[in-house]
C-alpha cells in the first residue's frame, strides 16, 4: 500500500551517532588509527595551551576535522564547517554531537599556528609510521625519492621586481600587465603575495610560482616515510632528497634508493654512497653527457625492482594534488606549505593503511 507522508517531522531521536555508521565503513578503520595516534600526542597538545582561560576547540577535533578536508577534497574550511553542521559522518569522525554547535571557519586559521608551532604534522606523521612499522609494513633496505612541484598561491602578476618602489605597482584589483620583451628571473623578482615562492618551468610546460615537495617512499607497501618543502630551483629535488637520507637512521647494511633520471648527477650519487645508500637512479645518458652511475650497478636485479617500484611514489603525488587538493595551494609561506604537505602526506598513509589491513596484509 501507498505510504503516508507525515505532515510534521519527527522531533526526537534515540538511535545514536555510533549505530549510524556502517560496521565496515572506511572511516571506522581510520578513525581507530587516528585516535591511537591524537591519544600520544596529548602531552604535546597540554603543553601548547595555557592553563587558564576559556576552553579552547580540542586540537584532536580540529585534526581530524581537517583530516576529513582531505579525505572528501572539501576545499575550504567554510564548506567543511557547512558539511560538519548537517554531515552526521562527520560529526561521528570528528567527535561532536548530534546538537553540539560547529565553529566558525576563522577557528582552523587561529590555531593553525599554534599547531605549526607544535610541530605538530610532523609528531602526528611520524606516529602514523610507527602504526605501519608495529605491523611490519614499513621496509627498512628500500626506498624511493621523487619530487613534484606544487602550484603557489600566487598570481603572475604579483611577480614585480624587488627594487621596485610601492607607489609604481599596477593600480586596481585586476590590471592589464604585459609581460613581452621583460626579463624576469627570481634573482631580480619576487611574487609580493607569497615571497617564498619561486618561479619555475619543469620540462615544456610554462613557467609558474611554485614549490618543490619531495617525498621519500619505502618500497614495500608505497608508505612515505618523510617529506621535504623547499623553494623550487633546479638542485631542489637532489637537496631534498639528500637531506631525507640524512635523516633515516644509519645502519651498517647498505640501502638503495630509487629515483628518476633527474637525479643522475655525479654530486647525488657521490653523496648517496657516503650516506651507506646505493643510487638506482635512471640513467640519463644523452649524446653530451654519460652517466654517473655504470653496470657495476645496473648489472643487478634489484636495479630492476628498484626502477619498477620507483613509479609508485607517482600515487602519492597524483592522491596529494586530485584528492588533498595540492594542485592549487591554499596556504602562503614556506613553513605552512611544508606542515600542510607533511599532514597530507600522513593522511594518504592512512589511506594505505586502512587498504592494506582491510586487504588482510598485516593483523
Amino acid at each position: 500500500m501507498r505510504g503516508i507522508e507525515p505532515e510534521q517531522p519527527v522531533l526526537f531521536s534515540y538511535v545514536s551517532l555510533e549505530s549510524r555508521v556502517p560496521r565496515d565503513h572506511p572511516l571506522r578503520t581510520i578513525k581507530t588509527l587516528v585516535d591511537s595516534a591524537l591519544r600520544q600526542l596529548s602531552p604535546r597538545f597540554d603543553a601548547m595551551y595555557a592553563r587558564r582561560g576559556r576552553p579552547s576547540v580540542p586540537p584532536e577535533q580540529l585534526l581530524r576535522a581537517l583530516l576529513l578536508q582531505i579525505f572528501y577534497s572539501v576545499r575550504s574550511e567554510q564548506l567543511l564547517m557547512e558539511q560538519l553542521d548537517y554531515n552526521l559522518l562527520f560529526r561521528w569522525f570528528v567527535g561532536l554531537g548530534i546538537d553540539d554547535r560547529v565553529w566558525v571557519p576563522e577557528t582552523f586559521s587561529v590555531n593553525r599556528d599554534r599547531l605549526m608551532q607544535g610541530d605538530v604534522a610532523q609528531a602526528f606523521f611520524a606516529l602514523v609510521l610507527e602504526e605501519a612499522r608495529s605491523r611490519n609494513l614499513l621496509s627498512d633496505d628500500h626506498f624511493t625519492v621523487d619530487g613534484t612541484l606544487l602550484d603557489a598561491w600566487a598570481s603572475q602578476k604579483s611577480f614585480r621586481p624587488i627594487d621596485e618602489p610601492p607607489d609604481s605597482k599596477p593600480g586596481g584589483r585586476n590590471p592589464e600587465v604585459d609581460f613581452r620583451g621583460e626579463k624576469r628571473s627570481n634573482a631580480t623578482h619576487r611574487s609580493t603575495t607569497d615571497p617564498d615562492a619561486r618561479l619555475l618551468r619543469k620540462g615544456k610546460t610554462a613557467a609558474k610560482l611554485c614549490y618543490t615537495a619531495s617525498a621519500l617512499m619505502e618500497n614495500r607497501n608505497g608508505l612515505i616515510v618523510d617529506t621535504e618543502v623547499e623553494h623550487a630551483t633546479g638542485t631542489a629535488e637532489c637537496d631534498s632528497a639528500r637531506a631525507m637520507l640524512e635523516r633515516l637512521p644509519r645502519r651498517k647494511r647498505r640501502r638503495t634508493l630509487g629515483a628518476d633520471k633527474l637525479y643522475d648527477t655525479k654530486e647525488f650519487v657521490r653523496a648517496c654512497r657516503e650516506l651507506g645508500t646505493t643510487p638506482h637512479v635512471a640513467q640519463n645518458i644523452t649524446d653530451n653527457r654519460g652517466s654517473a652511475i655504470d653496470a657495476r650497478t645496473t648489472r643487478h636485479a634489484g636495479y630492476k625492482v628498484s626502477q619498477r617500484k620507483r613509479k609508485l611514489v607517482e600515487q602519492s603525488f597524483g592522491w596529494d594534488k586530485t584528492i588533498g587538493l595540492l594542485d592549487k595551494l591554499r596556504h602562503r609561506g614556506k613553513k605552512l606549505v611544508a606542515w600542510v604537505y607533511t599532514f597530507t602526506s600522513a593522511a594518504y598513509n592512512l589511506v594505505r593503511l586502512r587498504t592494506l589491513i582491510t586487504a588482510g596484509v598485516c593483523p
